[in-house]
């Protein structure tokens, strides 16, 4: 183990995925599969059958909490993340947050479909809008809706999506997004100006 992390046991997650996504943990040649375990200091042992994947940390790991971060990545591939756009979890303030639908709406399938197409909308429009006010990233797969990004805007994000979840109007939602998009312009404006002004001093 690593100096810095001493008295920091190994890491050991197990993960289920479905085994139609198998293939894009693994990638062409097993090129995902290799970058994942260089970049997060892991293991994987992916068992293409059952869909089980086992995550290891190495004992050269320099940071314990990127085993946390490769499982988050497994999570999020396996529920319809394009790999590229996962490996933005291993940065520190990158999380991945899942929605189970059927925990919310129940389990009737012409409900699932009805309330799926309401987050997606018409050609995709609604979860494009909730991605670019939000600068997060989501995937509606089966029965889940996945969400990557900074606490705060994966947060308004989740927020949009239990808001369509409830029956608001699309225009609602939009319009609410908008406000929460204005708010983070404005901080990203005062921590820009505070930044000048402290390298002027």
């Amino acid at each position: 183990m690593d100096d810095n992390y001493p008295d920091m046991e190994l890491s050991n997650f197990l993960v289920v995925i479905p085994q139609n996504r198998i293939g894009a943990l693994i990638g062409p040649d097993g090129r995902i599969k290799q970058r994942l375990e260089e970049l997060a200091s892991v293991e994987l042992d992916i068992d293409s059958k059952s869909g089980e994947v086992i995550i290891s940390s190495k004992e050269n790991m320099s940071d314990p909490f990127l085993a946390i971060k490769a499982r988050d990545f497994v999570h999020a591939v396996g529920r319809g993340f394009n790999p590229e756009v996962a490996f933005i979890l291993l940065e520190e303030d990158i999380y991945l947050e899942i929605v189970n639908l059927k925990t919310i709406i129940g389990v009737n399938p012409n409900k699932l479909d009805r309330f799926r197409g309401r987050i997606i909308g018409r050609e995709g429009r609604t979860r494009q809008v909730i991605e670019e006010t939000t600068g997060t990233k989501i995937s509606v797969f089966g029965n889940t809706v996945g969400i990557i990004g900074q606490y705060e805007r994966l947060r308004v994000a989740k927020d949009a999506i239990f808001m369509l979840l409830e029956g608001a109007k699309h225009g609602t939602v939009y319009a609410y997004l908008e406000e929460k998009a204005q708010m983070f312009r404005r901080d990203a404006q005062e921590l820009w100006e505070k930044a000048s002004r402290d390298l002027k001093r």
